[in-house]
């Protein structure tokens, strides 16, 4: 059974699913309703040929504990009635903690789909959930070698660690072809030319309002030297808008569609984010990131992508330096990319899956 409820989730399960489809195996497919929006949800269930989901618990928004609340118990209960002989989870959103709770107190095998990323920064509520969530999974499925090395200083079993790749890539090279942004630039006379991408969500840098303004005058900064092209996602639309996100030369558009936003991103000259997937996404397809944090779960996005941390301080200076630099081969050649993220982790991952299931039920 596996467990998704978040917009990063979805890319991530996909070739998951396909694989095991692919040899036999009997799999439900849950979704939590974390996102519940259709941009940030459904349209990802088409344009991903995934299954549509058995059971979507509609749990929506809220607090972290509220919304951690209702999945632990809509689960347990789902569990209880259809006693899964193992649950996958993926990632580090509130749906994998409380659905990787839910399983492990009945008894439920788990595994965990990116394991290991650590950011070593607790004000994060993603890095307390990828911490507890390994702690307790029976199968943890790595993207790349210093999340195995995270896992072994903690004190889990090198038995239970798989490093396997990046699914969510394997996703990514799959729609390489489709990925198509021209109806939103022929819409957006300001992206005829060079632009630049922007996302920003997490709570550390959209909630305070103080935040959110400085992070907006960074754009204004981006602006000036190119269009800068900003999806909002609805957790920091209100503290976005209220400092002036409409400004000249910011383009503020609704969520987009996987193959829409990642088409404007391979098109794009840069890309300022603060988010964990875009660095995965950016490395492949060799196009220049900035990601306002000081910290990353993702390092091998920078010793083997184009990523680099930055600061509001000096996120300006280091895009002058990205425009001026030549621009590098696009997508990335596989000699470039970090090691194992060649298409076929989603592959490998149903390979152990199927072995355990067999050890387990002979």
């Amino acid at each position: 059974m596996h467990v998704t409820g978040a917009r990063p989730n979805f890319p991530k399960a996909a070739p998951v699913i396909a694989a095991l489809a692919a040899r036999g195996v009997e799999q439900r497919l849950v979704h939590t309703g974390q996102h519940y929006d259709d941009k940030l949800s459904r349209v990802f269930f088409t344009e991903l040929e995934l299954p549509e989901p058995d059971v979507n618990l509609g749990v929506g928004s809220g607090s972290h504990g509220t919304q951690t609340a209702a999945v632990l118990i809509g689960l347990e209960a789902l569990f209880e009635r259809e006693k899964p002989s193992l649950v996958v989870v993926y990632g580090d959103v509130n749906s994998t903690l409380a659905a990787a709770l839910a399983a492990v107190k009945l008894g439920i095998p788990v595994a965990h789909v990116e394991a290991g990323l650590r950011s070593f920064d607790d004000t994060m509520p993603e890095e307390i959930n990828r911490r507890l969530t390994d702690q307790i999974c029976e199968l943890l499925f790595v993207t790349s070698a210093d999340a195995v090395a995270h896992l072994t200083r903690e004190g889990v079993a090198t038995s239970r660690v798989h490093l396997v790749g990046n699914p969510m890539i394997d996703t990514l090279l799959r729609h390489l072809s489709a990925l198509d942004a021209r109806a939103l630039r022929a819409s957006r006379p300001e992206l005829a030319g060079r632009f630049a991408v922007a996302t920003l969500h997490r709570p550390s840098n959209v909630d305070d309002p103080a935040t959110a303004a400085r992070l907006v005058e960074v754009l204004r900064g981006v602006a000036e030297r190119l269009p800068v092209v900003i999806p909002v996602h609805p957790r920091g639309r209100a503290a976005l808008a209220a400092a002036g996100l409409e400004s000249p030369g910011i383009v503020v558009v609704e969520p987009l569609p996987y193959t829409t936003f990642l088409g404007l991103v391979a098109e794009s000259a840069v890309v300022v984010t603060d988010s964990g997937g875009v660095q995965e996404e950016t490395t492949v397809l060799g196009v220049p990131c900035l990601t306002m944090r000081p910290n990353t779960e993702r390092p091998v996005t920078i010793t083997h992508g184009t990523n680099r941390l930055v600061t509001p301080e000096s996120v300006l200076s280091a895009l002058d330096e990205v425009l001026a630099a030549p621009a590098a081969p696009r997508p990335a050649p596989e000699p470039a990319r970090p090691p194992l993220w060649d298409g076929a982790a989603g592959e490998r991952i149903a390979d152990v899956i199927v072995d355990w299931l067999s050890a387990r039920n002979p």
